[in-house]
């Protein structure tokens, strides 16, 4: 989108904010939002009208604003509600990314043991054997394409493993994902991703009737024994679970290890200084997190009660989607925020969310990142992008900033 569109532009769209064209300018048009129209209007299709967030004040203060629901249902009345999408949203929406209190406190309780920080440190030797098989299958060719090779079977491995998954199956996972965050209402678009849906709802099916006759001591097993105030999961709630641990369980780390290697191969003085002095990595990590955040645009967010917004009224109904990668450019925040340092303090950056919704995984997103960049760094210290920076494609994703592939030579 060029500057004389952008001014032109009232209202964006769904399309619009999935598009390749609009991740390649974010940044800038972020910048200018964040100017002169923090609150910036969109239309959703189906979903209605919105409204986008890009300053990083009001993304802490919307993360947390109770006037604001996940759950729809807790919004609109029985005659308002919308018609699904697609044939399978119904079984595969009801997690507690999409809850409220109590709700999401319930679906949150019943995983959350997986995730303290004792249970991720018990990875570590693991995902270390899995960085270390990952690049001998590579090493010898002196080349990789980082997603697909590393970035992308590291975190399905290790996440299929806490699941129970049978890991032949991760490619799978890697479509239906996609299926999963793809925000499109194009009427051909809805049809195939309600076709590839429909086959992760069988492959969940077909999972747990195996798990119930044989169960192990995995995370899917326990969720289908756990209970929780009382309360055991609905099948919907079950299946909803798995498919949000699976796409969240790798998502975000894919991302994560892809932007922060493409950053530092953009900035080789930042590459330079963290093979140095690789002490450095966990700051690092913080950076890339802030300057290339893995998850650019939050999930929806429906308004339950009217509120003013920078002079504007907030109406019962409107969406409100948060810019997870503008509030995290914001220059009020983050002194020289174009900038990628590797050593900047006070990073206060909000990639992972804020509030209740804060990411159940960051730390396991952080431990895989670690590993992953610390190994790549040691056993191939002379890498370096195979190709321009500028031939580098992020992806057209209404969610996600994910480079379609990143190769690499060392």
């Amino acid at each position: 989108m060029s500057s004389k569109e952008k001014k032109s532009v009232t209202i964006l769209t769904e399309s619009q904010l999935s598009s390749r064209a609009f991740k390649d300018e974010a940044y800038e048009f972020y910048k200018e939002l964040r100017k002169s129209q923090p609150l910036y209007p969109l239309s959703l299709g189906a979903l209605g009208k919105g409204w986008l967030i890009s300053r990083y004040d009001d993304a802490i203060h919307l993360l947390k604003n109770e006037k604001l629901k996940k759950n729809y249902e807790n919004v609109f009345t029985a005659k308002e509600k919308r018609p699904a999408l697609l044939k399978n949203e119904e079984t595969l929406t009801k997690h507690m990314l999409n809850s409220d209190p109590p709700d999401h406190n319930r679906l949150r309780t019943l995983v959350q043991k997986a995730f303290t920080h004792r249970m991720i440190l018990q990875l570590e030797d693991k995902i270390q054997h899995i960085a270390d098989s990952l690049l001998d299958k590579v090493q010898p060719n002196k080349f990789m394409n980082l997603v697909d090779d590393y970035a992308f079977p590291l975190p399905i491995i290790v996440i299929s493993e806490m699941l129970g998954i049978p890991l032949e199956d991760r490619q799978k996972f890697r479509v239906w994902s996609q299926a999963i965050i793809d925000f499109s209402d194009a009427p051909e678009r809805l049809q195939e991703n309600d076709h590839l849906l429909g086959e992760f709802v069988e492959y969940l099916e077909s999972l747990v009737r195996k798990k119930r006759r044989e169960p192990a001591g995995d995370l899917i097993s326990a969720l289908i024994q756990a209970e929780s105030e009382g309360t055991q999961l609905s099948t919907e709630e079950l299946y909803s679970m798995i498919m949000l641990l699976i796409v969240a369980g790798h998502e975000t780390t894919v991302n994560l290890i892809t932007n922060m290697t493409y950053a530092l191969m953009c900035h080789g003085d930042q590459f330079e200084k963290l093979r140095q002095q690789p002490d450095l990595m966990n700051s690092a990590i913080e950076e890339a997190l802030r300057f290339h955040s893995p998850v650019e645009l939050t999930t929806i967010r429906w308004t339950a009660e009217p509120f003013i917004l920078h002079g504007q009224e907030i109406k019962r109904k409107d969406v409100i989607i948060i810019s997870l990668a503008s509030a995290n450019r914001d220059e009020k925040i983050f002194p020289t925020a174009d900038i990628f340092d590797i050593e900047r303090k006070n990073n206060r950056h909000i990639a992972f969310g804020h509030g209740n919704h804060f990411c159940l995984g960051a730390q396991l997103a952080r431990l895989e990142a670690k590993i992953a960049m610390s190994t790549l760094l040691r056993r191939c210290p002379n890498i370096q992008l195979k190709g321009e920076k500028e031939q580098m494609k992020w992806k057209g994703n209404f969610l996600m900033r994910a480079l379609e592939e990143l190769p690499l030579s060392f």
